[in-house]
């Protein structure tokens, strides 16, 4: 049975509809991504299955007694609470009463007040009538897990923990259906590993949007994409609809050519002579006035933002030479004895868990924070363009374009003059959006800004510090393509594990205790190279990355019979698996009934988890 049905679902900010008559069915353990580009209303659409917006039309059905928890993309707490009770919120009633119960036990230490006592009793009781101590271990458990300090206050905790404890909160309420709005944003790889496997055994069902790519790659069974106001169905996961997503688009564009053509040459027929007037059909006018009607509501699909770093002088082959370097905060050892060599071309990549430093090495690095001890030689001719993930570059108050141009209404891009408006239409900023206050921004659409802020200067070395947050996978993967060519150097930290391997040639691993190793390639390399005695984090597939046996060993009849046999299963399991994936694309799909529909998307999820086992085990045996 669905948990929740929406039914020819609109709303409309302005005159443009951003949801339009969509119709969704979220069924019982379901792993659902929901994908778009940034401002095409997913987080709208979270809003409305929440009941905090209103649809301008349709309605939601919700099953009876469904339980629903969000963590949404900006969590907002009281500075002054404890991590413990901030998270035991989210039990609610059970919540409220285990921080009763915490502060009269405080109240009441060295104290003999019978009026605290009883107090005291009356809750514990309530609580074990709730099966409250139950949960307050549950509570215990997922801060464990989150790494969570239980006493600290929420207000003196950085962007990343006060994520972690959002997320918290909501794996707490044990909910029938689960909402996550970007859950990867301000975690580090490990967490985010965490958090794979927490969704992965997740009892219930689940709808998340998020950008990072291995995430929905091994999270989602079925993606949902919004564009342009319309709601499209894929029923599979991430690596088969990016192809279904290319055969589409392919389709459109070529439609959309046809209608085109058929529209230029109606339009050229009507311009025609006062002969070919007096004897036009009125008929073929009509059509023309259709055809006219049809294009005016036709909603092309939005640019893709367009990247360019300026071009600047060459540096020094040498760019950064550090010796010896170690660092401390608060007798906390941050950095102890690093030593390397940067040079001109270089594409570092920084890796590590929340809080060990990645950024106050940046900061070493460039000069902006002096280390303890070591020495730090800079190369000729560099010059700087940082990316600051907390965003602290932008003035809230500033407009769009202020922000952006400084007091210019013209920039030089690569010699070339360019409008600040015709600038900022690279980056998807309307005409009638820049005069917006920066604080008005989606976090997609701040990261944008500091992008074109970014982009307006030379610069050879760039140093950016969390660029992948709130970013849709379009602009992703069009910044990774502007980053692969670039000649300048590179300094990248992200959690991203997809950009990561698409973008750096070396990697600093930040491996505790103040301990820094240079890795050659990206992420996936690192895991191949790394100690044996790392296991911090954990490679997404056990089975592959089991270590292989030094000698090769000699198949017996049976495993010979079975790699024969590997084949001819998997290609009956792919067939079978692309009959009830086309089935269940159809436009009809969603409207059968419930039991019909669970059955073949289970039947979907047993054969690709089957075929999985099957590749796996024809590997094992092959080598």
């Amino acid at each position: 049975m669905s948990l929740i049905n929406l039914d020819n679902i609109s709303i409309a900010f302005g005159h443009v509809a951003l949801l339009d008559k969509i119709t969704l069915r979220i069924n019982n353990n379901e792993r659902i991504c929901l994908i778009g580009r940034n401002g095409e209303g997913k987080s709208t659409l979270l809003k409305i299955i929440t009941q905090e917006l209103a649809p301008d039309q349709g309605k939601v059905e919700y099953q009876q007694g469904v339980r629903i928890a969000q963590l949404s993309q900006e969590p907002q707490f009281d500075p002054n609470d404890s991590v413990f009770h901030a998270v035991a919120k989210g039990l609610g009633i059970v919540g409220e009463l285990l921080e009763q119960y915490y502060y009269l036990a405080q109240q009441i230490q060295g104290k003999h007040d019978q009026t605290l006592l009883n107090q005291l009793e009356n809750i514990q009781q309530r609580l074990e009538a709730k099966e409250g101590w139950d949960l307050e271990q549950k509570v215990k458990t997922v801060l464990s897990k989150l790494d969570l300090p239980i006493d600290n206050k929420l207000g003196t905790l950085s962007g990343g923990w006060k994520r972690r404890v959002a997320l918290a909160q909501v794996l707490v309420k044990q909910p029938d259906l689960l909402l996550l709005d970007e859950p990867t944003n301000h975690l580090d790889i490990d967490t985010i590993i965490w958090l794979e496997n927490t969704l992965l055994s997740l009892n219930g069902g689940l709808l998340f949007v998020s950008h990072d790519r291995r995430f929905v790659e091994r999270v989602a069974t079925r993606m949902i994409e919004l564009d342009r106001g319309k709601l499209t169905d894929y029923p599979s996961n991430y690596a088969t609809y990016l192809q279904k997503k290319q055969e589409m688009m392919e389709v459109e564009a070529t439609q959309a050519a046809k209608f085109d053509k058929q529209l230029a040459k109606e339009e050229v027929w009507i311009r025609q002579g006062i002969k070919a007037r007096r004897t036009r059909n009125e008929g073929r006018v009509r059509t023309l006035k259709k055809l006219r009607q049809e294009r005016a509501h036709r909603r092309d699909k939005i640019g893709q933002m367009r990247l360019h770093t300026l071009q600047s002088e060459v540096s020094g082959r040498i760019v950064i030479e550090a010796e010896n370097i170690s660092y401390a905060y608060e007798d906390n050892l941050v950095i102890q004895d690093f030593s390397t060599l940067i040079m001109r071309g270089d594409r570092i990549g920084l890796i590590g868990g929340n809080g060990v430093g990645k950024t106050t090495l940046l900061k070493i690095l460039l000069g902006d924070l002096i280390a303890d001890k070591g020495e730090i030689k800079h190369g000729t001719k560099l010059q700087i363009a940082y990316f600051d993930q907390l965003r602290d570059q932008l003035n809230p108050e500033e407009t769009v374009i202020d922000a952006v141009a400084q007091g210019r209404e013209m920039l030089t891009i690569n010699g070339q003059s360019k409008h600040i408006i015709s600038y900022l239409a690279d980056f998807l900023f309307a005409p009638e959006r820049v005069r917006s206050p920066v604080k008005s921004l989606s976090g997609g659409e701040r990261n944008r800004l500091l992008l074109a802020r970014l982009f307006t200067n030379p610069a050879n070395v760039l140093v950016l510090d969390e660029p992948t947050n709130d970013l849709d996978i379009e602009s992703l993967e069009l910044l990774e393509e502007l980053l692969c060519t670039y000649t300048g150097t590179l300094l990248l930290v992200s959690h991203d594990r997809y950009f990561l391997d698409n973008v750096v040639t070396s990697t600093f691993i930040f491996e505790g205790n103040g301990k820094i190793n240079e890795y050659v390639g990206g992420y996936q390399d690192w895991l191949e190279q790394r100690s044996p005695i790392l296991e911090t984090l954990k490679p997404e597939n056990p089975v592959a990355k089991q270590s292989k046996p030094k000698t090769r060993t000699k198949l017996n009849f049976n495993q010979q019979q079975e790699l024969k046999q590997l084949p001819e299963k998997i290609d009956v399991l792919e067939i079978k698996l692309t009959e009830l994936q086309t089935l269940a694309s159809q436009a009809d799909f969603y409207q059968r009934e419930a039991e019909q529909i669970n059955q073949s998307l289970t039947q979907i999820n047993s054969i690709e988890t089957e075929l999985k086992i099957l590749y796996e085990r024809w590997e094992l045996l092959e080598t």
